[in-house]
């Protein structure tokens, strides 16, 4: 401990001092600081924030290389850093940068080799693809990257990090408007670990013949987000739902030219679908959604759907709206449990959920009871 330690002290401050004196600091039997332990030296580093991790790898070589060889898990983002909770046994450091990120990647990318978890979402589009290519070439344990709203990176960033990141099992490229469907089909061939993938708003690069791909490649997938993908039509999602049974969650809002074909396809090809989105889906009918009910009755309590957005599907009647809410206990209409959403569908507001019915017919009897006194 230093004059009074690192518990009471500013760790950024105390890192910085110990910088400028060239880690020769010395502990209670002596040693200098750059002879930590890296197992102690990570621990502190842990306890510290953003600024203080960046003043410890200045203080010598050793405390670089410590720092660097921990480091499993960075974000960049340009919002407020992401808590990853306590189960994590690794280093966690958050950076919020404004104008720097594309610069910062090109200098730390060669350092933090180790890196399982990398956020670069962006407010302000700054990402390059010489950044993408920097993190494909040194970032190989890579297994879940976020790259949404990188509005400059075009197809050699996807053809990178297909070749430098195969373990990928979550990738975010929202927002990423450029990507052409034959990068992300590329992709999709070398990163067939993907479990959980954003598509949302890459109108490019989600068409039927990237889902296609995506769907013979990558048959663990859990999550997908397509939404306002307008290109998307049935065949893609069929595709999907045969060659992606594990689906738990796939957000299909404004993807205006999907039809009933897709959800019935869902339906029979994804038992474990828990959540769906279908909001401005205006081509769904009933057809769809008895689908759907008709799927639920085969499954135990503990499964089915926990989340649908139907909203501003008008052609839907509330008959076969309230068959899915009652083949699908955990779908709730009640106030402040919502995951049935029917906004923007005004023939729909007599479908209730069991609880709402329960909750009615109670005070129902409360009433009653009142007016017999």
């Amino acid at each position: 401990m230093v004059e009074g330690g690192f518990v009471t002290g500013n760790l950024e401050l105390w890192f910085r001092t110990l910088m400028v004196a060239g880690g020769k600091g010395k502990m209670e039997g002596g040693e200098g600081w750059k002879d930590l332990p890296m197992e102690l030296l990570l621990r502190i580093v842990s306890l510290a924030d953003d600024r203080a991790v960046i003043a410890a790898a200045g203080v010598c070589t050793g405390w670089r290389d410590a720092v660097c060889a921990g480091l499993t898990r960075l974000s960049l983002s340009c919002n407020r850093g992401t808590n990853y909770g306590d189960g994590y046994v690794a280093l966690i450091h958050s950076l919020r940068c404004k104008n720097n990120m594309n610069n910062l990647v090109l200098s730390l990318a060669p350092k933090f080799t180790k890196l399982q978890v990398l956020a670069l979402r962006q407010n302000k589009p700054q990402l390059e693809d010489i950044a993408a290519e920097h993190i494909a070439t040194y970032c190989h344990d890579l297994r879940d990257l976020d790259l949404s709203k990188s509005l400059k990176l075009r197809d050699p960033s996807l053809h990178a990090i297909a070749h430098g990141c195969p373990h990928l099992t979550k990738l975010n490229i929202s927002g990423c408007s450029a990507f052409s469907d034959s990068a992300l089909a590329y992709l999709s061939s070398f990163c067939r670990n993907l479990k959980i993938l954003n598509l949302c708003g890459c109108v490019r690069a989600a068409s039927d013949k990237a889902l296609e791909a995506v769907a013979y490649n990558c048959n663990q997938l859990q999550y997908l987000n397509l939404g306002w993908c307008e290109g998307v039509g049935d065949n893609g999602v069929i595709s999907l739902a045969l060659g992606c049974p594990d689906l738990r969650v796939v957000d299909l809002c404004g993807c205006v030219l999907i039809t009933d074909e897709s959800v019935i396809a869902l339906a029979k090809g994804c038992p474990r679908l828990r959540s769906l989105g279908l909001y401005y889906c205006q081509n769904i009918t009933d057809r769809a959604m008895y689908s759907l009910a008709d799927g639920g009755h085969k499954c135990d309590e503990a499964a089915g759907l926990t989340n649908l957005n139907i909203s501003q599907c008008t052609a839907l009647t509330p008959s076969a709206v309230q068959a899915v809410c009652n083949s699908f206990p955990a779908l709730h209409t009640c106030s402040g449990r919502h995951s049935l959403i029917i906004s923007g569908c005004l023939s729909l507001t007599s479908v209730h959920c069991a609880c709402a019915v329960h909750t009615h017919r109670g005070a129902g009897r409360a009433s009653i009871s009142h007016q017999a006194y």
